[in-house]
């Protein structure tokens, strides 16, 4: 089978690891100074039953927003309550990607519905954030987190994988596709094209059989060597687009030994155009 996709097929999805939460490496850098606010959240906080607060620092225009069992990229800093800062992605020289789910139950809530390009600051209490664990900072703790692009978690499989919804855009070829967030490009490939993307593949009962999102790492694959659904919808898109497309049986692994069968669902972005 022609495809570098392939590599996808033999997977099993018990093998596919999601990324593990930032580690909390207790270290501190003069150079992030704690908030003015870090010990009394300021009067138009969002203050929750459950004991976090929380404020957006800098607004988004995004409409797009976080859900709880989304895999998210993030910049943040963290304060313990004695001002010192315990960790940070900016000072480690890159963003941090990670499931929801497999954060202190404190980011969970503060992250979700926060819109991309957001920053927010939230003060998690013990109980929400390391419970007393040993090496852990202690108390409350404070983050700075911005919201830099969200995911559908892959292993949660979207609700329309059954059957093509009567919304979406159908070819001549039998291809469907729904765009879930406009490009910010304006080249497209071609067939013949190098491109760098994100994706996660579904069968019609819900079983994922792939993703880079899983993976955590970005697929580089050129369109003249993968099944025809994604030579064909790919084409369409632009970089910075993400297309949920349903790829039938014929446009996808055609029945073949050991590719899944039947219609596939593909959750795609397209990164690059190289």
């Amino acid at each position: 089978m022609r495809t570098t996709l392939r590599l996808a097929l033999v997977l099993a999805l018990a093998s596919i690891v999601l990324p593990a939460a930032p580690a909390h490496s207790q270290q501190t850098t003069p150079d992030y100074n704690p908030p003015a606010d870090l010990k009394q959240p300021p009067a138009d906080a969002v203050k929750r039953p459950n004991g976090l607060i929380s404020k957006t620092v800098r607004p988004s225009s995004d409409p797009e927003k976080a859900a709880i069992s989304d895999v998210v990229t993030v910049h943040y800093i963290g304060w313990s309550s004695d001002g010192k800062m315990f960790d940070s992605t900016h000072s480690r020289g890159n963003p941090s990607t990670f499931p929801l789910t497999r954060v202190m139950a404190g980011w969970r809530e503060c992250v979700a519905e926060m819109a991309i390009g957001e920053l927010r600051r939230c003060w998690i209490p013990q109980d929400l954030a390391y419970k007393g664990q040993a090496g852990r900072p202690t108390g409350t703790v404070v983050f700075d987190i911005e919201l830099l692009d969200r995911r559908q978690n892959p292993t949660v499989a979207p609700s329309d994988v059954k059957e093509i919804p009567e919304d979406a855009t159908r070819t001549a070829t039998g291809l469907a596709y729904k765009i879930q967030r406009r490009g910010t490009g304006t080249r497209r490939p071609t067939q013949f094209s190098r491109v760098n993307v994100h994706y996660s593949g579904w069968t019609t009962d819900g079983k994922l059989f792939d993703s880079s999102v899983a993976r955590n790492q970005p697929m580089t694959l050129n369109l003249d060597n993968v099944i025809r659904g994604w030579t064909e919808g790919v084409q369409m898109m632009v970089e910075g687009e993400r297309r949920r497309f349903w790829v039938p049986q014929d446009l996808a692994y055609k029945g073949e030994p050991g590719g899944p069968r039947g219609m596939l669902v593909f959750d795609i972005e397209l990164i690059k155009i190289e």
